[in-house]
């Protein structure tokens, strides 16, 4: 059931007292209690295993936006807020307590929408427990958080057994770099501008680099990320769906399903990597101890409960080719790692250079025109492109500049959104678009465990970097065999 306005829903966050509640949801809702984006009638249960009232809840609630809002708290708006607040102690191995959670919702006639903000082995037992008091019923939504699985067959267990009690329409799985305003400006730059719309393809592209660099280490989640790693946590969701999104075909609409086809036949024509061809496009990388904005970081290894000989990569580079007729030829270069830098996010499109430079005289080599897409920080677009240095020689000395567009810049900057708060509205009206499909997740693990699977039989470790730098050596050498070089803040 899709609605294109606010309707009133009961918000159920079961993981009411983790990490991302705390550091995501909260702060999305306050903003959109702030925006009165929030129906009237909607409510917001936590769920957790905790003898909390309401007024203790409240206190929490306030307590996680203060530390973790960048601006100062509206107590018009908090108050408002508390009004839509609830909380249930329950236990979701316990399927007998969800009682508790069908006599809270029951109170009113609200689309309820399950927010799963626990680890993935916790889904089945919430699907049996609101199977079991009929809360899993049409138009009821559930909202899963990655990590869905950490391969083909794990994802699929974990898909197969939530589609035992709930229909793939009911299913909302996030990957919150959808939700981000300059990915969903991809679109309307690709398909709205003919200057594009006719040039993205092989015959003017050179070639694509997409960056997500991270300036954060692991921070406290050892246990989680050194059974996961980067290849698994970055490269497998957020980077192939830019990569899908960038390299798509115009959809027919923007309905949410021609979107995802569109998208999965791009991912089902990634070519394969694997034993024969892995060291040529794929180097990983662990960070060594280094200095990150003047203070001294330890190594990967040396993280609180550490594992001494973990092979764990935090970094990974890697060259990505598709075979089909629009994208043939063209080499995409991923990277993604952690303690680098910046904290940046972008996408360069390096475009073909002119057949014959009239210009040699006093410019040997034409650089390349490039459309940098900055996804985070100051996010916005610049085109670069060959300029005339004014004077009254005769001569043309050409100069790379610059044509910027900056959000921040522009009568746009106040509509700027967190990607939570996009992708909880949507949850709310029913709108899949900004969702990943179960076949997308599928198609994206079938490539990604060919990598890991060959990254397994070489039992290597990653080549070290120093902290605070872009990657090992060895990730220069895969774009500089073939005559290309990253492109660095």
């Amino acid at each position: 059931m899709i609605s294109k306005i606010n309707q009133a829903c009961d918000l159920v966050i079961f993981g009411a007292k983790g990490d991302l509640t705390r550091r995501k949801l909260l702060p999305a809702l306050y903003q959109l209690e702030k925006f009165n984006k929030l129906h009237k009638n909607t409510r917001i249960i936590g769920v957790g295993r905790a003898d909390w009232n309401k007024n203790f809840f409240h206190s929490f609630v306030k307590e996680s936006l203060e530390i973790f809002m960048k601006e100062k708290l509206n107590d018009y708006f908090l108050k408002k807020l508390f009004l839509r607040l609830d909380f249930c102690n329950l236990d979701v191995k316990n399927t007998n307590d969800f009682i508790k959670l069908q006599i809270i919702l029951s109170q009113k006639n609200n689309t309820i929408i399950n927010y799963f903000a626990v680890p993935p082995n916790l889904f089945s037992s919430i699907c049996q427990g609101l199977s079991k008091n009929q809360l899993n019923l049409s138009p009821t939504r559930i909202v899963m958080e990655k990590p869905l699985g950490t391969s083909l067959k794990t994802s699929q267990k974990i898909n197969n057994q939530v589609s035992k009690y709930f229909k793939e329409h009911q299913i909302f799985r996030i990957d919150h770099y959808l939700g981000k305003e300059t990915i969903l400006n991809l679109l309307s730059l690709r398909f709205s501008n003919i200057l594009f719309f006719n040039n993205w393809n092989n015959k003017i592209i050179d070639h694509v680099q997409i960056t997500v660099a991270e300036q954060v280490g692991i921070e406290g989640r050892w246990g989680y990320f050194d059974q996961s790693g980067q290849i698994r946590d970055m490269l497998q969701n957020h980077l192939l769906q830019i990569l899908t999104i960038v390299t798509m075909s115009p959809p027919e609409n923007l309905n949410a399903n021609n979107i995802r086809k569109e998208k999965i036949k791009i991912l089902q024509s990634l070519r394969h990597i694997n034993d024969a061809n892995f060291d040529k496009n794929v180097v990983l990388g662990q960070y060594s101890a280094g200095t990150l904005n003047g203070i001294e970081v330890p190594s990967y290894i040396d993280e609180n409960g550490a594992n001494k000989k973990s092979k764990t990569e935090t970094f990974v580079a890697i060259k990505v080719n598709i075979d089909n007729k629009k994208w043939a030829g063209i080499p995409f270069y991923l990277r993604t790692g952690k303690r680098l830098p910046v904290k940046c996010s972008k996408i360069v499109i390096f475009f073909k250079k002119p057949i014959k430079n009239l210009f040699d005289n006093h410019n040997k080599i034409l650089p390349s025109n490039k459309l940098v897409i900055k996804l985070q920080p100051n996010e916005g677009f610049t085109l670069q492109v060959l300029n005339k240095i004014p004077s009254l020689n005769s001569e043309y000395i050409l100069d790379n500049i610059d044509l910027n567009f900056k959000y921040s810049d522009t009568i746009y900057k106040n509509n700027l959104s967190d990607s939570y708060e996009r992708l909880l509205l949507e949850s709310m009206k029913g709108i899949q678009t900004l969702f990943v499909s179960k076949k997308e997740i599928e198609e994206s693990w079938k490539w990604i465990d060919l990598i890991i699977d060959a990254w397994n039989k070489k039992n290597e470790f990653p080549a070290l970097y120093k902290s605070g730098t872009w990657g090992p050596d060895e990730s220069e050498k895969i774009i500089q065999q073939d005559a290309r070089i990253w492109h660095n803040d």
